[in-house]
């Protein structure tokens, strides 16, 4: 297509171990559109969500929960893009992801059930992997409150696991795809931790874009998404972010983390 001129803010609201990938994607994009496209990284990721919903940042890679809750409001300024299908079995071919439940090696936990009264820790409130999920295991559970012993907000999925590793914390739910990613680049870490529970299947994170980029433009960056898999770039792009490609989604793709949260509403820490 030909040279547009506008320029494309991106970010990235997902654990910082994948800002690289995300960077990568800001130049592919940029390269098959023929348009500016800058990513904004050098901020805490609440301002980065702040000028997401402001606007001036135009594609971002979010969560699911807050997704929802951004598209249910009135007047919602953002629409679905793309959401990654990881590549490895676990993931059937599908936009979907888990929430590992992660102990020290040493540690004496061997299941979910085992940390009734433990010190837990989760990433932040917005979250489905690390925080809206568990919840809504405890309520499946009959779990309205007080389950565990101790509950600590981490501020990241990788603080948690290091919260975990320096013993303030006993367990933690982490993102699969986060968690998989760091032991590639940190294969020590199948050493230190162990999985003793899996929660999900989620809704895989997807990325979005804000209404404010012109239709044609918008449905343009989703084909190039869409169809990343299909170039040698593009590949070595996915296979670097542990990706197969990037799928289409719809708003009811979504309407489990909806469920869940609902649910979720009655337990309290």
């Amino acid at each position: 297509m030909g040279r547009m001129t506008q320029l494309i803010k991106i970010t990235s609201i997902q654990s910082e171990n994948a800002d690289f990938i995300c960077q990568r994607i800001a130049r592919y994009l940029s390269a098959r559109l023929g348009i500016s496209a800058e990513f904004v990284s050098r901020i805490p990721w609440q301002e980065r969500e702040r000028l997401l919903d402001a606007g001036e940042i135009q594609l971002g890679w979010i969560c699911g929960l807050p997704y929802v809750r951004k598209v249910d409001r009135e007047g919602a300024g953002i629409e679905l893009v793309a959401a990654p299908v990881m590549r490895h079995p676990r993931y059937a071919g599908r936009p979907i992801y888990f929430s590992d439940v992660v102990v020290r090696r040493d540690s004496r936990y061997v299941a979910f059930a085992d940390l009734r009264g433990a010190a837990w820790a989760y990433n932040e409130p917005n979250s489905q992997s690390g925080y809206n999920i568990t919840r809504y295991h405890l309520a499946r559970l009959g779990e309205a409150g007080g389950y565990f012993g101790r509950v600590i907000e981490a501020g990241s999925h990788l603080k948690a696991v290091e919260m975990v590793l320096a013993h303030q914390v006993d367990a933690s739910a982490i993102d699969s795809t986060v968690l998989e990613l760091e032991l590639e680049k940190r294969p020590e870490l199948g050493n230190q931790l162990r999985i003793v529970d899996t929660l999900g299947p989620s809704p895989i994170p997807p990325w979005v874009a804000t209404k404010s980029v012109p239709p044609d433009l918008r449905d343009a960056i989703r084909r190039v998404f869409w169809e990343m898999y299909e170039d040698a770039e593009g590949q070595a792009l996915l296979a670097a972010g542990q990706m197969a490609r990037m799928a289409p989604v719809q708003d009811e793709d979504y309407d489990l983390i909806r469920a869940m949260a609902r649910l979720a509403e009655a337990v309290v820490w």
